[in-house]
């Protein structure tokens, strides 16, 4: 999968911010771009556990059941 980052520099540190489009909430920093794009991938990892899990406990982690959905 792939995913859109939105990156600004920020003038006052001269470090790289980036959000993640797709997941609301996904956004870290790094020093160069590479860097950030790397922490990205840790923050969006993170956040999507975390969804995963809120939606299990919403359903009392009783009766759930997996299903894969693609689309272009």
């Amino acid at each position: 999968m792939e995913y859109t980052i939105i990156i600004k520099k920020d003038k006052k540190s001269g470090w790289y911010v980036g959000k993640c489009v797709q997941v609301p909430g996904a956004m870290s920093q790094g020093e160069t771009v590479d860097e950030l794009m790397e922490n990205m991938k840790d923050a969006i990892t993170t956040i999507l556990e975390c969804y995963k899990e809120e939606a299990k406990e919403s359903f009392n982690n009783t009766g759930i059941f997996y299903r894969k959905l693609a689309f272009a």
